[in-house]
This record gives C-alpha cells, structure tokens and sequence, in this order.
C-alpha cells in the first residue's frame, strides 16, 4: 500500500478541497417579488422575462 513520505500541509489540504464546497444557488426575483431559479417561469405568478408562459386554473 502507498503511503505519503512527508505529511500535507493544511495549505496544500486547502488547495486540493477549494472546490469541494457545496455551491450557492443563484437566486433571483420575479417581477411579483417571489424569489426563483434563473431561466425558470416564476412558480408562484408563471411569469417568464416579463410573459406570462403558465396559466392557473381557478380551483372552486
């Protein structure tokens, strides 16, 4: 079995786990204030660029 010659610094730890983080969703808001994924229709109002692509039927 392989095993390491010298110990790793905690630099070179870091360097090797910088892009092991867990990325932030990028998050923005429809124009009814609701907030939404990018390139996504609005789920609360179905608004996309300014249109509106999705129609709620009135549940009675």
């Amino acid at each position: 079995m392989a095993v390491p010659k010298k110990k790793t610094s905690k630099s070179k730890k870091g360097m090797r786990r910088s892009h092991d983080r867990v990325a932030k969703p990028t998050v923005i808001y429809c124009e009814c204030g609701e907030p939404t994924l990018p390139h996504r229709a609005c789920s609360s109002c179905g608004a996309y660029k300014g249109k509106q692509v999705l129609f709620q039927e009135d549940a009675e």
